[in-house]
């Protein structure tokens, strides 16, 4: 056998069980590959499920907790008891109830079983009064500057006493700023006949003449809710009832539950006694604090390794039907102007 023959010999290739050997190999490593791929991916979405997780309880409780602040404002007259409500409470809508005052709520009825909080009063920094004033309490209110708009509802008030209207006049904003209060114009528009500021039969006029230290704030209802998002996600919405200032408005998706306790003032100290829900409170009046419960989910399901991950709301344990992360978001928010 010469040279050129044993070269030839000595280039026959691999063997059958080398190639064998080889895939194995291959494929034991690109079975790592995988498991170690497949466990980052896994991980990536459940730090992402929970990132949006707390992005969005932070966000519902900052909303809420803003709008609990402020509920129960009445102005100068410091106390819904001082307040007249002059919006016509035979309208078939639009019509607020005030009288109630600042704070109300239901139990349940909601969303997954969520409830619902409302919260009313007067809001912004106020809107002071130019003369005249009066001589008669149906006169209108010079405002100048204001930024209202025909069909708002507004709060006037002064330390003595308050009305609620309806911007009747289509140009508030006119140079002298004239705000108009007559019946029959807007929804749910002004009638208010056992007002003792107005003679006669008339149905417009104020409880009072006000003077130079009244002021304007505009008024509203705010009702948070659990309702189904544009997403198909359950979220938190706020409504808001203020004449042509109302609608509803989605706040934070991903919010599948609210629950609301009232912290209730027994004893007239300022502080909470106990905190109950919406059936058990005995006057919404002495309410002085609200607890505060939302939980967030995630967006994506199997985050849960196949077990449903159980959470606790108020004492209550629930186990949902899916493989989603949740997480309860609390707080305890004093209502400001109920407070010392």
């Amino acid at each position: 056998m010469n040279r050129t023959t044993t070269q030839r010999a000595r280039q026959r290739g691999i063997t059958l069980v080398e190639l064998m050997v080889a895939l194995t190999v291959s494929l034991i490593l690109l079975a790592g590959v995988l498991q170690i791929f497949q466990a980052n991916r896994q991980s990536y979405r459940v730090q992402e499920g929970l990132s949006r997780m707390q992005e969005n309880g932070r966000f519902a409780i900052e909303f809420l907790a803003h709008d609990i602040r402020m509920a129960d404002f009445w102005g100068c007259a410091n106390g819904i008891g001082k307040i007249t409500n002059n919006l016509n409470s035979g309208a078939a809508s639009g019509f607020i109830d005030f009288g109630t005052g600042g704070i109300d709520g239901t139990e349940g009825g909601g969303l997954n079983g969520s409830d619902s909080l409302v919260l009313r009063g007067g809001f912004g920094t106020g809107i002071s009064l130019d003369p005249p004033f009066g001589p008669q309490a149906s006169a209108t209110l010079q405002a100048p500057g204001n930024d209202l708009q025909q069909g708002d509802i507004v709060l006037v008030s002064d330390c003595s006493a308050g009305d609620i209207f309806q911007v009747s006049n289509a140009n508030p904003q006119n140079a002298s700023g004239s705000i108009v209060h007559n019946t029959g114009s807007g929804t749910p528009g002004n009638s208010n006949v056992s007002n003792p500021g107005c003679p006669g039969s008339n149905a417009h006029c104020l409880s009072k003449v006000y003077g130079a230290d009244a002021t304007l704030f505009k008024a509203r209802e705010i009702t948070y809710s659990i309702q189904v998002g544009a997403s198909g996600e359950p979220a938190l919405f706020r409504t808001i009832a203020s004449g042509t200032s109302s609608g509803t408005q989605e706040l934070v998706d991903g919010i599948e539950e609210l629950q609301v306790r009232y912290g209730e003032d027994s004893d007239g100290d300022g502080s909470a006694n106990y905190y109950v829900n919406a059936n058990n409170v005995n006057d919404m009046q002495d309410v002085v604090s609200i607890r505060l419960a939302v939980v967030a989910r995630s967006y994506t399901d199997n985050l849960t390794g196949g077990t449903a991950q159980k959470y606790t709301i108020f004492g209550n344990s629930n186990t949902p039907g899916d493989n989603r992360l949740r997480q309860v978001y609390t707080a305890t928010i004093g209502v400001r102007n109920r407070l010392p």
